[in-house]
């Protein structure tokens, strides 16, 4: 599918699913309020795009080749590199019942840093082309870490700004968050009906009241943590961003960086995404 035909797909994303990335990403004190039955556990489920919603979040903001700046620049944005996983689900009664990841792709769930001290929402998008998604789409033979491709996967970031790549994200393997697999699937259904409003998050049942109506649901797992350079320098005008999430048991690092330089490469077991900044 182009992405276009994902505007009936509904888009949510895991929060706090990497050690460290909130602390970095300055939200870690907007967290503190939210408490998990397990220390490693993911904080929560936020929306980034829900059709005909009548806030901001019924605008589509996923795009494959542009983040739109909006006049943004400076509410310090921030790439976050995930994998994002496409889903068929269940909704029945009021509950989603289940969760069935179909497919997966790199994804930047671009982020505004500034703290407003609103929800964790409203700096996830801020209009059209305002994320990232790939659209070297993968299937997905099973969601067992025992038996799934997907545990062979590793998630890379990049910069390049003035002519000089930078590391962005720390490489990190798919199977290194917190939750993944069925742990993630089971944990999603279970906040889907239960998730109240508390500190950033929202209470997520009134953004389902017209599931039925939706093809799938577009789920980011999570951010990576950070690079002392991703760290400290914000998106600006003219960056080019490189998200990848890739077969490391097929493709090294080097192939990824050989990728970037303009080799000519078949990535056959790889999503790349390629973004400038305007």
């Amino acid at each position: 599918m182009i992405l276009e035909d994902y505007k009936d797909y509904l888009g949510f994303a895991v929060a706090g699913n990497f050690a460290n990335h909130l602390g970095e990403a300055g939200e870690a004190d907007e967290f503190s309020v939210i408490k998990t039955e397990e220390k490693n556990a993911p904080k929560g489920i936020f929306p980034f795009y829900i059709k005909n919603h009548e806030s901001f979040l019924g605008t589509f903001p996923i795009c494959d080749d542009t983040i739109l700046t909006h006049g943004m620049e400076d509410k310090n944005l921030q790439v976050e590199a995930e994998v994002a996983l496409i889903c068929d689900f269940e909704y029945e009664n009021g509950k989603v019942i289940d969760i069935i990841p179909k497919s997966f792709c790199a994804f930047n769930d671009c982020s505004i840093r500034v703290n407003d001290g609103k929800k964790l929402s409203t700096k996830k998008n801020w209009g059209k082309r305002t994320k990232g998604m790939s659209q070297d789409i993968i299937k997905i033979d099973s969601f067992n870490e025992k038996d799934s491709v997907l545990a062979k996967y590793h998630i890379a970031s990049f910069i390049k700004r003035d002519g000089i790549l930078y590391d962005y994200g720390t490489i990190s393997a798919v199977k290194s968050y917190s939750y993944f697999f069925t742990q993630l699937k089971d944990w999603m259904i279970e906040k889907f009906n239960t998730q109240e409003d508390c500190g950033p998050l929202e209470e997520l049942t009134p953004f389902l009241k017209n599931a039925n109506k939706s093809k799938g649901m577009i789920i980011a797992a999570g951010a990576t943590a950070y690079t002392e350079f991703g760290k400290h320098n914000f998106l600006k005008k003219g960056d080019e961003i490189f998200v990848y999430v890739y077969n490391a048991h097929v493709h090294s690092f080097q192939d990824i960086m050989n990728d970037m330089s303009g080799v000519d490469l078949f990535l056959g077991q790889c999503s790349k995404l390629h973004q400038i900044v305007e």
